[in-house]
């Protein structure tokens, strides 16, 4: 990421607040007065899917001010620095000028605020949709979304899959929150006759896959129990691979590796969450001192914490994290008609993987968001990333980049301001990132470094992908991505502008650039243009139809409050009803 530090005053925004700065720090910090929001720790449960690990940073924040946790409530701050933060992040935008002219991207007719290569229309299919993720069609042609549920609201949107009419007519097939499924429902697919959805489970909100009947009338949890997803990244793609069996995309614990600050809503529903590595792991012994937000009465207590363990947990060089079958970080493979029997790793060491899919050739591809610069072990990433997806990998997180570069490289460190202490040995370690696995000692290679198949820009968060079908001609087998779009400050202070926003495609031959497929003229979402409904909000799915046109899921408006920051209140709004699903075909 680039541009200014907006927490740690490193570039000057005329607002710092010594308390944010050395919450940022990872440094102990008096409580300010101010006004305090009581937010039930309920509301953890209602955070759209893709949402939750952009929420953690603020929240986190605001817990550590206020320190007061327990009782089966999080006291939060006000205004003071969340409204500060978020009003920087609402003017951070550059979208006063037109995006470049890449691939011959033209003015649509239909939506002259929407930009798309010359050669295709884009029109809207439905509109009215809540929190949309993904789509699918039945063996008749029939075509249904998914709304994920969830939501900051009194009476949260449920989640639900929806049959697409002609004229953009929207069919209830059945409510999945009355049925037993936790939100976020992410993943949508359609086989042998019954629909598969992943979500989290209602038992322990862990990572799950229910069958749902064609008439939404049965539905069975098929598999559960992967842990990492009571945390900040949950199951997310679902979809069934050229052999028949299904492929589940599961994201990690943490952001990388170690269970910080930025995750105290999380330990505070459950205080020994933590990432679970997919084989026996040799640790390095790395600790990181950061305050103690589970003390109630001295706001100066600190904690050390180490990898792959519980918040406050240390870590000696040389431990072993025990490898488990239900890990995070993965791409699991199994047989839908015994999920649990048949479960195995596909792919392992993925950050916060989103989307999957395969070309003609069977090669499998995979959608991946790179770190933030948040928590105990802020990674200056410079990239998202697609990689090309071979089975039996390890992809290197939380030690390797997107690029799959070690992260020991000083292009990735974060201003020392954002570091928090490492002690190995209750000695303290220099600045500047280091492994927090032992590699040699864990059986572990560096990855290799051509399976990065494209670059996206850091935090644009590429999403739900898919593989252009031969009628597409000479872009036929091209990788094309939904890229979510930031959510910046809250995955990084030093972001400046807007990142994602659109689809793109990756040509390979030429390398492992994406190129703008459908984008707005000016960049960013187009409720920040006064163009809500005219444009490409926030792109979370790209799906081609049996028809062979494009699909896009577009989850709709996110934005950040300011005003209601001011308030006391919580500073994002999720207005429901602001979801679109728009169709590509050629001109």
């Amino acid at each position: 990421m680039s541009g200014s530090n907006l927490l740690c005053g490193e570039a000057g925004t005329g607002t710092t607040n010594a308390a944010a700065e050395s919450i940022s720090c990872g440094m102990p910090a008096r409580p300010p007065t101010g006004r305090i929001l009581v937010v039930s720790l309920l509301i953890f449960r209602e955070i759209p899917m893709r949402l939750t690990h952009r929420l953690f940073a603020p929240l986190a924040a605001a817990i550590l001010l206020s320190r007061r946790i327990g009782h089966r409530r999080i006291l939060l701050a006000g205004a003071s620095v969340l409204g500060s933060a978020v009003l920087i992040a609402c003017g951070g935008g550059s979208d006063d000028g037109a995006a470049s002219a890449t691939n011959n991207l033209v003015p649509s007719a239909n939506f002259p605020v929407i930009q798309i290569d010359d050669r295709f229309k884009i029109e809207k299919v439905a509109e009215g949709l809540t929190y949309i993720t993904s789509m699918a069609w039945d063996d008749q042609g029939r075509m249904y979304v998914l709304e994920a549920g969830g939501g900051f609201t009194e009476e949260p949107p449920p989640a639900r899959i929806l049959r697409v009419e002609s004229g953009g007519t929207l069919t209830e097939v059945v409510n999945l929150d009355a049925k037993g499924v936790h939100a976020s429902a992410v993943g949508l697919v359609f086989h042998q006759g019954a629909f598969y959805v992943s979500h989290r489970s209602a038992q322990d909100r862990s990572g799950s896959v229910s069958r749902v009947s064609l008439d939404g009338g049965t539905v069975t949890q098929i598999l559960t129990g992967i842990l990492d997803s009571q945390a900040e990244h949950q199951v997310n793609d679902l979809r069934v691979g050229p052999d028949g069996r299904m492929y589940l995309a599961a994201g990690p614990a943490t952001n990388s590796g170690v269970v910080g600050l930025d995750l105290a809503p999380v330990v505070a529903l459950n205080p020994m969450v933590q990432h679970r590595p997919c084989q026996n792991t040799v640790l390095t012994g790395r600790n990181f001192q950061t305050p103690d937000f589970r003390t109630q009465d001295n706001p100066s207590d600190v904690t050390r914490t180490g990898a792959f363990v519980p918040f406050g947990t240390a870590t000696t060089p040389g431990q072993v994290i025990p490898g488990v079958k239900k890990c995070g970080g993965v791409i699991y493979a199994f047989d839908p008609s015994n999920a649990e029997g048949s479960l195995m790793h596909h792919a392992t060491g993925l950050r916060n993987i989103i989307g999957v899919a395969w070309n003609g050739q069977g090669e499998m591809f995979g959608a991946v968001n790179g770190y933030d610069v948040r928590g105990s072990r802020p990674v200056n990433d410079k990239w998202d990333a697609t990689y090309r997806i071979r089975q039996g990998t390890w992809y290197g997180w939380p030690d390797f980049s997107a690029t799959l570069e070690p992260v020991t490289d000083p292009k990735f460190a974060s201003p020392s301001s954002l570091q928090a202490p490492v002690y190995v040995n209750d000695v303290l370690q220099g600045t500047g990132l280091q492994f927090v696995i032992d590699h040699a000692a864990s059986g572990l290679k560096a990855p290799d470094r051509s399976l990065v198949h494209g670059l996206h820009e850091i935090n644009s968060s590429p999403s739900l992908i898919d593989v252009a079908p031969a009628s597409w001609g000479d872009l036929a087998g091209q990788v094309f991505t939904a890229e979510f779009g930031d959510l910046a400050p809250n995955t990084t202070p030093l972001r400046d502008g807007f990142a994602g926003f659109l689809v793109s495609r990756i040509n390979p031959a030429a390398g492992q650039e994406t190129i703008p497929f459908v984008r707005n003229v000016k960049r960013g979402p187009a409720s920040a243009q006064d163009a809500l409904g005219k444009g490409i909000e926030r792109p979370f799915g790209v799906r081609f139809g049996p028809d062979g046109a494009m699909y896009i899921t577009d989850y709709g408006v996110v934005r950040v409050n300011p005003v209601a920051a001011g308030k006391g209140d919580f500073p994002y709004e999720f207005p429901p009803q602001t979801g679109v699903i728009w169709k590509v075909t050629k001109i």
